[in-house]
């Protein structure tokens, strides 16, 4: 008989992929005429992140012990979420194997490889999920960089709504994702001869790959969003245009155009 938390997460991947094929069926927005799929793949995501984001926050706030130990002190529906999280996260897998090239996802979908990977070892096992809920903390800063991507698809940079989502993507990614991260790596160090040395391995390179991927990903939203954004005095020998604004992320929207577009 399969573990419960592994039924649990088949069942989330039959949600969220049903989600994406109902969301077929709905009118799409005009804006979002131009890339229907992508539309409909980061209102998928933002649903995800806003339910494991709040969960993890909720459930670590009423029950601190998961902190405390991370291993064994949890109760059963913080597995439970922890088994959402799986299944989601195979679902955008297929949705971008699908729907979008190699090339285009391939950091994607490595980053999707270690996530459920290293979440699939609580489901299994049972232990280890309140270590697993601390790293969905991060889908907090998840929910505003989808809210940014949809911004963009919008057409909405510039605009009071994009300056605030983007100093909120900026906030809750030091708070919600680079401080848990932190913690989850200086947990791991201290830890590491009790736990097993795969575990260790493969945690290691999952903090590291999103880590690295989580800086990167800040500065450039600094640069784009809020350095590059700042009114410049005109050069001189050219002609002062009103009305008109570059940003780097007009044109077509794509949200797998380079390696940094993160998602977790």
């Amino acid at each position: 008989m399969a573990p419960p938390g592994l039924l649990v997460a088949g069942a989330s991947f039959l949600a969220f992929r049903g989600l994406h094929w109902s969301l077929r069926r709905l009118p799409t927005p005009e804006w979002a005429a131009r890339d229907r799929w992508q539309w409909r793949n980061l209102c998928v995501s933002l649903a995800h992140s806003l339910l494991s984001g709040a969960g993890a926050l909720l459930g670590l706030s009423l029950y601190p012990q998961m902190a405390a130990d991370p291993i064994h002190g949890h109760p059963r529906w913080a597995l439970v979420l922890v088994a959402v999280s799986v299944g989601y996260f195979l679902a955008d897998g297929a949705d971008l194997l699908w729907n979008q090239t190699l090339g285009k996802t391939w950091d994607l979908l490595c980053h999707h490889l270690v996530v459920v990977s290293c979440l699939s070892t609580a489901v299994l096992s049972g232990h280890y999920v309140g270590f697993s809920m601390v790293s969905l903390l991060l889908e907090l800063n998840s929910a505003c960089l989808h809210l940014r991507k949809l911004l963009l698809l919008s057409r909405q940079a510039p605009s009071l709504a994009f300056s605030v989502t983007s100093w909120a993507s900026l906030t809750t990614l030091a708070l919600f994702r680079l401080v848990p991260l932190a913690w989850m790596s200086l947990w791991l160090f201290r830890q590491r001869h009790q736990v097993p040395v795969a575990l260790v391995t493969l945690g290691g390179i999952g903090l590291v790959t999103v880590g690295i991927m989580s800086i990167i990903l800040g500065i450039r939203i600094l640069v784009n969003d809020v350095l590059q954004s700042r009114p410049h005095p005109p050069s001189p020998g050219h002609e002062k245009t009103r009305g008109t604004r570059t940003r780097r992320d007009d044109g077509p929207v794509t949200r797998y155009n380079s390696t940094l577009s993160l998602k977790d």
